[in-house]
């Protein structure tokens, strides 16, 4: 099984897991959160997520799930992305990890396309929806 991890700022990981925890009815196993604290050195930082890493990886790789691409975490973590392996998907939405969680007994690359349809198909303009079904849509 493919191990978890939410990187993100400070309580944003611990709320998307709780709140997936509410939804399907508990927490699965394999799935952290490492909040990234700002007053760390990058060094230090780069030493917390490998720790993280080596202790999700049971022999199937890890997927991160950011917040934000291009921030500080997300820049340490790029540099530790092993194709297949340990990869990174930025812009995580609830949506995203309950579709992770339910599928995370394919391969990477599947897992990561179905984290990809979760996390697009939970953003929704609901305006436009309901326009859409008033139309007959």
């Amino acid at each position: 099984m493919i191990g978890l991890l939410i990187l993100g700022h400070k309580g944003f990981g611990a709320s998307l897991i709780e709140a997936a925890g509410h939804t399907i009815g508990g927490l699965p196993p394999r799935l952290e959160t490492l909040d990234m604290d700002y007053r760390e050195p990058p060094e230090r930082l780069r030493e917390s997520l490998e720790a993280r890493l080596r202790t999700l990886d049971e022999g199937d790789g890890v997927l991160i799930l950011a917040d934000i691409y291009g921030a500080t975490h997300t820049n340490i973590a790029c540099r530790l992305v092993q194709r297949g392996r340990i990869e990174l998907i930025a812009g995580v939405n609830l949506p995203m990890l309950l579709k992770v969680l339910n599928y995370r007994g394919l391969p990477m690359d599947d897992l990561i396309n179905k984290a990809l349809s979760g996390g697009y198909g939970g953003i929704v303009c609901a305006g436009s929806t309901a326009a859409l079904k008033e139309a007959g849509r």
